[in-house]
């Protein structure tokens, strides 16, 4: 007789049981793209309460985005594990430091910075040198780099000459710009974003007592993403473990795309050496993408460090679930333009008839290298009438006439109202401005898709849900950025897209100085840029398109380089 946590190992494979089981003591997973690693960990951490080996308090998930940390919380809710924390390093950080602040130091923490531009505008000004916006930007990436990095200032002055200068700048000068910045956050008692982990570090170091009381708190520790930790992040993980090793890690050195940020693999691949009792266990079952997807993300990484071999479970025949879908599972092709204009007008030409195929606006995505490439690619399908959504710009549950409109659902909840759901969500939206009829103009457009996202969670909820139930739905959602699905194009930058993935995905911009980047010119920066192609790749299900430009008659550019690597050229 099957008992309730033996239900939650069943519908695992092998290898996802096999981590599920594996509750104690250092475990590494490496875990290929698409190949379940959230339901892995999250089916781990629920079996391990469930058993009662773990006390769900006692458990701490860590992730790197607050969305990924929200859908973690959710699975792991609807598993029964609703006590365990899932949140991200500066999350978990944030809340330590802000309790353990007025006891070890007095008073109240230090006021966290929004941003680093203003201040170093300021830090600009005050050493006399003029920076566009750009620089500024890359000034801000440094300081974040040298913090994540662990490194002083003057440590970070010996390694310049491995680094790149911001346009306008002497090395000389970005260091005195690393100084003043921060002696202008000094004198107005404020911390940037990476310093909260550095505070709670050395605070956690120098006071055993905060160190017991973390300690005491959390006993189990799971890491997802572990290939983006930085050295800084995985010095805290140390912190909180202390002499212990219960800790699971789950990564795919083929993913390790923030190296710029600090992020090194390194920590995934040499945790064995870390923990030589740690076990094992790799997910190479690829259940996301059809074979030929998989064929080219394997060849474009054969023989690369830590790189995984996925096997595609899916079949053309079953990943297709519309008849354009099924016949386009089949090898992705790639298509060289003569101009970047007329690369975004293909690719909106072929956007738009896979919509008029039956494929949903909402399972394509166009991902690009810069968020600068953009632009073009929205105009051409705004011309032919196709919605699109920009990933990375305005969150959903941030937009000013969704805030109105979960306001109003919210309010209508305080009152008895034995209409059906349907009826009543309907009603406050239309008094929010929307309508049934979908109105003329882009910007109307987006509001009327928002709004109309909101009525089309109604059809989720189970039957018999009322308003109230509805509206607590809603502020779950809002509270972990859990968002509904815009029947709309997907744009996004690649960085942006990891974790996410569409039936249909075109890959642009595979030109030489976009992907790879112009910048990137050593053979580690040449690596990160084939990884940032990978993740590219392993985003798309059924069809994955690529395509480049030359950039007109002066332009000649060529192919990038990892067409012909993954097989797609010669």
């Amino acid at each position: 007789m099957r008992t309730e946590a033996e239900d939650v190992l069943s519908g695992l494979d092998p290898e996802q049981r096999e981590i599920a089981e594996s509750l104690r003591g250092p475990v590494a997973v490496l875990a290929g793209a698409g190949t379940g690693k959230t339901r892995a960990i999250t089916h781990r951490i629920a079996y391990g309460v469930r058993t009662g080996v773990y006390a769900p308090e006692r458990v701490l998930a860590v992730t790197f985005t607050r969305k990924a940390a929200g859908e973690l919380q959710g699975r792991l809710r609807g598993l029964g594990a609703d006590g365990v924390r899932a949140r991200t390093f500066h999350g978990a950080a944030l809340a330590q430091l802000s309790h353990f602040w007025p006891m070890v130091v007095g008073g109240a923490a230090p006021q966290m910075l929004p941003g680093k531009v203003a201040v170093l505008s300021q830090a600009v000004e005050s050493l006399g040198i003029r920076l566009g916006g750009e620089a500024l930007r890359d000034v801000a990436a440094e300081i974040e780099w040298r913090k994540t990095s662990m490194l002083g200032i003057d440590a970070y002055a010996e390694v310049l000459e491995h680094r790149a200068i911001p346009s306008g700048l002497t090395p000389e000068q970005l260091v005195e710009l690393h100084r003043s910045y921060a002696s202008i956050l000094e004198e107005r008692r404020q911390i940037d974003f990476e310093d909260v982990l550095v505070l709670l570090t050395g605070m956690l170091e120098a006071e055993p007592s905060a160190a017991m009381q973390v300690r005491e708190q959390y006993r189990f520790f799971t890491v997802d993403e572990f290939q983006d930790v930085s050295p800084l992040q995985h010095a805290l993980l140390g912190v909180w473990l202390g002499d212990r090793d219960d800790v699971c890690v789950v990564g795919d050195a083929s993913q390790t795309i923030y190296s710029f940020a600090g992020a090194s693999s390194s920590y995934l691949l040499r945790f064995g050496s870390q923990y030589p009792h740690a076990r094992e266990i790799r997910l190479e079952r690829n259940y996301r993408s059809v074979e030929p997807v998989v064929r080219l993300a394997n060849r474009l990484m054969r023989d690369r460090p830590g790189a995984l071999t996925l096997t595609a479970v899916r079949t053309s025949e079953k990943a297709a679930t519309t008849a354009a879908a099924a016949r386009d599972a089949a090898a992705p092709t790639f298509e060289w333009f003569a101009t970047e204009h007329d690369e975004a007008v293909g690719v909106a030409a072929s956007v738009a008839d896979a919509i008029a195929g039956g494929v949903p606006a909402s399972e394509i995505a166009i991902l690009y290298r810069t968020n600068a490439q953009s632009e073009r690619f929205e105009r051409a399908l705004q011309e032919r009438g196709v919605s699109t959504r920009v990933h990375g710009a305005q969150r959903f549950f941030e937009r000013a006439d969704v805030r109105q409109a979960v306001m109003l659902i919210r309010g209508e909840a305080k009152v008895a109202d034995d209409r059906p759901l349907f009826q009543i969500v309907s009603d406050v939206l239309r008094a929010s401005g929307w309508s049934a009829k979908a109105p003329e103009g882009a910007a109307q457009r987006e509001k009327w898709e928002a709004l109309g996202s909101i009525l089309s969670l109604v059809d989720e909820m189970p039957e018999g849900t009322g308003i109230r139930e509805f509206a607590e739905e809603l502020v779950a959602r809002q509270k972990t950025q859990h968002e509904p699905t815009l029947e709309a194009v997907t744009l996004s930058a690649i960085h942006a897209a990891k974790g996410l993935e569409w039936g249909m995905v075109h890959v642009v911009g595979l030109t030489e100085g976009l992907l790879p980047i112009a910048h990137a010119v050593d053979d580690e920066a040449i690596a990160e840029e084939r990884r940032l192609c990978y993740v590219a790749f392993t985003r798309a299900r059924d069809v994955l398109r690529l395509s480049g430009a030359a950039g007109g008659a002066r332009g000649g550019r060529a192919p990038s380089r990892f067409v012909a690597e993954a097989g797609i050229i010669a």
